[in-house]
């Protein structure tokens, strides 16, 4: 039987590299969950959805585009968006285009919702990923993200309007 470390992989720089990764992947999403939730009641991934309607046209977007934004399956997104309606912050209705999809409708008390949780929720991301990169180093985050993004899924991701 061959031991797994004689088979060729990840070693040196790449290694170290993919360790700093892995733990980042790790870190950010329960630093960023917790100040959520503490201080709005939210996920990360319900306030990207909020976040995502707020910017939207007509803070309105179909289910199907929300969820490939979230990188979310129907169903995810479906429990999500009813949790949402539950609070008052989302509505669906069925898109006058075509009747085939559901529309996802940021409500006023959603869009005061997002408006009050957004701040402090970029003041962590300023922190904890902006604080210590300089603008260059930000430019290649952007870049170097944005690759690895559409390497695993070529689908453009979700950009924010004013980009």
């Amino acid at each position: 039987m061959t031991d797994h470390l004689d088979q060729p992989g990840l070693s040196g720089e790449r290694l170290a590299a993919w360790a700093s990764v892995a733990t980042l992947l790790e870190r950010l999403p329960a630093a960023l969950d917790a100040q959520l939730q503490r201080d709005s009641g939210l996920s990360h991934y319900e306030h990207g959805l909020l976040f995502a309607l707020d910017t939207a046209p007509g803070r309105t977007l179909r289910m199907s585009t929300l969820a490939g934004y979230a990188s979310s399956t129907l169903s995810r997104l479906s429990r999500a968006i009813s949790r949402m309606e539950r609070n008052g912050w989302v509505r669906r209705e069925v898109d006058p285009a075509d009747g085939r999809f559901t529309l996802a409708v940021l409500t006023e008390d959603g869009h005061a919702h997002v408006a009050r949780s957004t701040p402090a929720h970029h003041a962590l991301v300023e922190e904890l990923v902006f604080g210590s990169l300089t603008k260059a180093q930000v430019r290649q985050l952007a870049e170097i993200s944005a690759r690895i993004a559409t390497t695993i899924d070529p689908a453009a991701p979700w950009t924010p309007p004013d980009a």
